[in-house]
Formats: C-alpha cells, sequence, structure tokens
C-alpha cells in the first residue's frame, strides 16, 4: 500500500495518461465505432504508453527517491536511555536503591551529531537516484514507442502481403478454370489443367503462411496497445525522414535515454565518492543523563561527548573512498564505451536504412513495372497460341514474387525507420534532431 505521502504524488503524475487511456480506450474499444476508425501509429503509440505498467513503476521508483531525499537530510532519531547504577549486589545493602550513595537510578537522552555536509550528501545521493528513475522513464517510454511501431508496421505490411496473396489464389483460380476450359475446347493439354492446380496449391500455402504472419502481428500490437478489437491500420507513415542530426549524430547520441541512465548512474557514484570524502571525518555523539539517588544523597547530571577513533584510517576509509573514486570511473568508463557502440549501431543502421530506401525505389520504378509488362507480353503470346499455359503461370507467380519482395523490403526498411526515429521519446527529441536524410553526412 502506498504512504499518505506518495499516493497524492503518484495520482497527480498518472492523471494526464489516465485520462488519455480512457478517451482512447473507450473510443477503439466500442464496436459501434472501432469498426470504421482507422488505428493511427501514433494512437498505437499513446495507448502503448498508457498501458505500460513499467512506466507506473519508475515513477513510484521515484517517489520513493524523492521521499529518502528528505529522510537522509534529517539528523538520526535520538536515543532514550534509562538504568540504574551501581546497584550493590552483596552485603547488608545488596538489592537496596537507596541506602548505597553510589546507586543512582539514570534517565537520559543521546543524540549523534551527523554534520550537515554529510546529511546533504546522502539527500544529494536520493536526489541524484530521482534523476536516474526518470531517465529510465524516458528510456522506457522510447523502447515502448519504437516497439508499438515495429509491431504496427509488422501488422501493415503482413496484411498487405495478405492481399496480395489473396489476389494471386483468386487470379489461379480463373486459370485453372481456363486451362479446363481450354482441355475441353481441345486446345490445351491435361498436364496444362494439373500445373494450374499445383499453382493454385502453392499460392494456398503462401496465403496460409501469410495469414499467421497476420494474426502474429496483430497478437503483438494488442500486447502492447491493450485492445483486443480487429482494429483497421491508418496509411503508413512516411518513412523517408528521422528526426536525428545526421551532421551531428555523437552529440545527438550524448542525449540517448540509455547513455542518459548511465550518465545518472555515474552521478550516483560522484555522490557516493563524496559521502565516502565526507566520512572521514567521524560525527560526534552528545549524551544528556539525569541520575537519581537515594534521599539522604544529591542528585547528579552527567554530559558525555562520544567521538570514534579512526586509528586504522589509510585501511578503513582511504580505502573505502578508494574503491567509490574507482566506481566513478567504472561508470564513465561503461558509459562512454556504450556511447560508441551506439553510434556505430546507428550509422550502421542509417546506411542500411538509406539502402533500403534506394532499393525500394528501384523496385517501385523499375522492377516492378519490367514484371507487369513481361506477364502483359506472355499473357498476349498464350492468348495467340505462341505461349503455353506453364509459361504464363511461371511469368506471373515472378510478378507476384517481385511485389512481395519489394513488399518485405519496405517492411524492413520501415522497421529500421522505426528503431531510428524513435530512438528517443517522440515528444522529447525537438532539442538534439531534425529531419535529414542527408546520406553525405555521414
Amino acid at each position: 500500500m502506498l504512504s499518505i505521502f506518495a499516493a497524492p504524488y503518484a495520482a497527480r503524475t498518472n492523471a494526464i495518461r489516465i485520462a488519455i487511456a480512457t478517451g482512447l480506450f473507450t473510443l477503439f474499444s466500442c464496436p459501434a465505432f472501432a469498426a470504421d476508425i482507422p488505428l493511427t501509429l501514433g494512437q498505437a503509440q499513446q495507448l502503448a504508453v498508457a498501458h505500460s505498467l513499467q512506466l507506473i513503476a519508475q515513477e513510484l521508483a521515484a517517489t520513493a527517491s524523492r521521499e529518502m531525499a528528505v529522510a537522509a537530510g534529517q539528523l538520526p532519531d535520538p536515543v532514550l536511555k534509562a538504568g540504574i547504577d551501581n546497584l550493590p549486589v552483596s552485603g547488608p545493602d545488596r538489592g537496596s536503591l537507596n541506602s548505597d550513595f553510589m546507586t543512582m537510578r539514570r534517565i537520559g537522552i543521546m543524540q549523534e551529531l551527523t554534520g550537515s555536509d554529510k546529511r546533504q550528501l546522502r539527500a544529494a545521493r536520493y536526489d541524484r537516484a530521482v534523476n536516474k528513475s526518470m531517465a529510465e522513464k524516458s528510456s522506457t517510454i522510447a523502447a515502448i514507442q519504437r516497439d508499438t511501431a515495429i509491431a504496427w508496421l509488422d501488422r501493415y505490411y503482413a496484411e498487405r502481403m495478405a492481399a496480395i496473396a489473396a489476389e494471386q489464389a483468386n487470379q489461379a483460380k480463373l486459370e485453372i478454370e481456363a486451362a479446363e476450359s481450354s482441355y475441353r475446347a481441345g486446345r490445351g493439354s491435361q498436364a496444362d489443367i494439373f500445373a494450374a492446380r499445383s499453382a493454385l496449391s502453392m499460392v494456398d500455402d503462401r496465403y496460409s503462411d501469410i495469414q499467421r504472419k497476420v494474426r502474429t502481428a496483430r497478437i503483438m500490437l494488442d500486447r502492447w496497445t491493450g485492445l483486443a478489437t480487429e482494429l483497421p491500420l491508418a496509411g503508413e507513415p512516411s518513412i523517408g525522414s528521422i528526426r536525428l542530426d545526421l551532421t551531428a549524430l555523437d552529440k545527438s547520441l550524448t542525449h540517448h535515454p540509455q547513455i542518459a541512465v548511465l550518465t545518472r548512474q555515474t552521478e550516483i557514484a560522484e555522490a557516493d565518492a563524496k559521502l565516502a570524502e565526507a566520512n572521514k571525518k567521524p560525527d560526534w555523539t552528545v549524551e544528556v543523563a539525569f541520575q537519581q539517588r537515594g534521599p539522604a544523597y544529591s542528585n547528579m547530571v552527567s554530559v558525555d561527548i562520544s567521538l570514534p577513533f579512526q586509528w586504522d584510517q589509510k585501511n578503513r576509509q582511504d580505502r573505502e573512498l578508494s574503491s567509490k573514486l574507482a566506481m566513478v570511473e567504472q561508470a564513465k568508463a561503461e558509459r562512454d564505451e556504450t556511447l560508441r557502440a551506439h553510434v556505430a549501431e546507428t550509422r550502421a543502421m542509417i546506411e542500411e536504412w538509406q539502402s533500403g530506401l534506394e532499393r525500394s525505389s528501384r523496385y517501385e520504378r523499375e522492377l516492378i513495372p519490367l514484371a507487369k509488362e513481361r506477364t502483359q507480353a506472355t499473357l498476349g503470346a498464350y492468348r495467340g497460341g505462341k505461349s503455353s499455359l506453364p509459361d504464363l503461370l511461371a511469368t506471373r507467380r515472378n510478378e507476384i514474387d517481385v511485389r512481395l519482395q519489394a513488399l518485405q523490403l519496405q517492411a524492413d526498411t520501415a522497421r529500421l525507420w522505426a528503431q531510428l526515429n524513435f530512438l528517443f521519446p517522440a515528444d522529447g527529441q525537438g532539442n538534439h534532431s531534425h529531419e535529414s536524410t542527408n546520406k553525405d553526412a555521414l
């Protein structure tokens, strides 16, 4: 259960997301409207972000660190102490609280006086943890938007492939009818009928496989959006540009959410090192006690001051500080190495994405039109008796194969686009990027 302090914060931070989720879920879950409203990529991403429990967990982690930052800045709780000093255990005064002048009933309070600099450093350490949680939240949002975009695009292209396969199946059925008619008229052979039926079986098998991909893609999209409806998809987004400044890629990627998380981890390590250095200065402890003796004797007050004796500082406090400083350097090295890897991987993806755009353009401009023209030429030759039905079937299969290859290439290119375009959250990238397709910038 949330504390009375954490609950209002969690409610405030989730209010907007709940409002968005409620509106979108109501709109798309209603059968009367869902069938007519296409689901855009942006709407799918909004639903996925609103549906994520991981984001709520990270917000609560930030809340926990905020609360601990306040607690860490306070003095330790005072210690109430009570006891009996110098109680006789033998002789005629055994067990008496009033007979011996040294016997005292004592009550006191002890307070550790932690320096304000240490308390500030402890609070700052949790403040750094808050920043890390928020960086992790940003990284999670980017990952959700990226994975949702990939799932949306996978379903979009799978459905387009299924439409082409269905068109090919209808055409194959017509070819069987044509082959049977030609055979009955004495113009064709029985082998042509078998060839047409074999082609239909191959088309049906391909269509079944594509339908499996469609179902899988719908399951994955529903996993992100939280919807279990057969929503149609809106038109594909433009994949010809990405929100990255290719002229300053290294600089842009220093703001990548995963790099930001490692930067925040470095800041936490630095705060731990500063705290370890501050711990070389011991904390004082003050104790004040009131001591009551028998009625014949005076009561007393005692004041004690304690100070830890760091007699082996070089093997304790100095070693601890060296350990924390080494962890700072470790965090920096891991961050820099991860940044190098991100830059290299991103450059490779950009090259592959740009190559995919170029090849897709070639398919649309040259290969698909040529395959269609070849099919029309073979069809004309078949009708004129200058080509056989198997030749026509092979030509049509080639045209469909080319169209499916073009779609698969577009799907692969779109996946790369999604990975590049959503390296950063879609609503927080403006300061570090702009749309670019400049290949020479690399």
